[in-house]
């Protein structure tokens, strides 16, 4: 019997299996009719957790004819030593008339100066690179290395997708049936909620879940159960990933937009990830001034004093602090007029950088200079 991991027993093997790809999978996907049509061009896959990066590698290289031949390369485990080797290769492929497709896991981990190596190589074409990340590839991956490729999107997972997918699992794996544990709706429901769109946590753990329900001779897994268990993922936030930067992002547009329910709503999901506190009161002073300004001069006030009681206070009892502060931002009335005037006076200072300054204005402090402004202004 198959022990391996429930989202390794159930890794699709065609592309009409991958759930939720539709637009790369599907029979009119992208990265399917480049399989198919033998054209395959070098991509970086960016998607969250669990959404089928390496599955699709995996299926690519089943897929390919002799004109290719496909190598997978861990940027966490591997370094630039270990390219080289796979360039040599791809050298010694070229005289007999194959091309290297090289699939880069984790490509985010490898720094600026190892994916340089890649350029000259997809440049010239001596190999086809698809990179997987999970990272913003505008931050993480090299311009020039992005520009010789083309970026592909992976979807987020919905939950009538996870939902589905914990149902094939439960009707298709052997060792699920084997189990003889039935799982109730309830608790789908419930993993596909927690999951965070990541069919790999979702998997794992409906797996988890019967072999402890077996393990404690239970026929049926409910709610109270799954209590008993104690068994839920905890969420996909971290304060480097793309959650970070999209969950900020939401917050000040969230109080930017004068919705006090979103901004609570997206601060609280932050703080619950582990996010520093001080980062979120420190975004709060700056919003002050560059949204609200002139047109309540307090919210600067506010959020500066704040930031003091984040400071002094700590969590857990600077959430109410943060609340506090986070709601009135919201409400208050909205000017851009302090960041328009000080954008606008920066021009003026690249565009006139040695401008006298005007007599009237020096700071006179000698008797010729005090006749000199003083004859300025008669």
């Amino acid at each position: 019997m198959n022990w391996s991991p429930l989202s390794e027993r159930l890794r699709p093997r065609e592309f009409d299996d991958v759930v939720g790809q539709e637009h790369l999978t599907g029979k009119k996907g992208i990265i399917r009719g480049a399989v198919e049509s033998g054209k395959l061009f070098s991509m970086i896959l960016y998607g969250p957790p669990g959404t089928g990066k390496t599955t699709i590698g995996e299926i690519i290289r089943s897929k390919l004819g002799n004109r290719y031949h496909f190598e997978f390369f861990s940027a966490s485990l591997q370094g630039t030593a270990d390219l080289k080797k796979h360039f040599e290769h791809a050298e010694r492929l070229k005289k007999v008339g194959q091309q290297l497709v090289l699939f880069v896991d984790e490509i985010h981990r490898l720094n600026k100066s190892q994916q340089d190596v890649f350029l000259p190589v997809t440049e010239k074409g001596l190999i086809i690179l698809i990179g997987a990340t999970t990272e913003n590839p505008s931050f993480e991956v090299n311009p020039a290395l992005l520009s010789r490729c083309r970026l592909v999107i992976l979807k987020g997972l919905n939950e009538s997708d996870i939902d589905n997918l914990l149902k094939k699992a439960l009707e298709k794996d052997r060792v699920l049936k084997s189990s003889g544990v039935t799982v109730c709706d309830e608790v789908i429901e419930v993993i596909s909620q927690s999951s965070g769109g990541d069919a790999r946590i979702a998997l794992n753990l409906l797996d988890t879940l019967v072999e402890s329900a077996a393990a404690l001779d239970r026929t049926s897994l409910d709610l109270q159960v799954m209590n008993e268990l104690s068994v839920l993922p905890s969420g996909r936030y971290t304060k480097k990933g793309k959650e970070h930067y999209d969950l900020i992002s939401a917050f000040i547009k969230s109080m930017r937009g004068s919705d006090p329910d979103a901004a609570l709503y997206y601060m609280l999901r932050m703080l619950e990830g582990g996010e520093d506190p001080k980062f979120i009161a420190r975004r709060m002073v700056i919003f002050s001034s560059e949204d609200i300004g002139l047109s309540d001069p307090m919210a600067l006030v506010i959020a500066n004093a704040t930031f003091q009681a984040v400071s002094n206070v700590g969590l857990p009892e600077c959430v109410l602090n943060l609340s506090e502060a986070a709601i009135y931002l919201a409400v208050a009335t909205k000017s851009n007029r302090t960041c328009s005037a000080m954008m606008k006076a920066r021009e003026m200072v690249k565009a006139t950088p040695n401008l006298d300054v005007p007599l009237k204005l020096r700071n006179a402090v000698t008797k010729m200079m005090k006749e000199l402004v003083k004859s300025s202004l008669t």
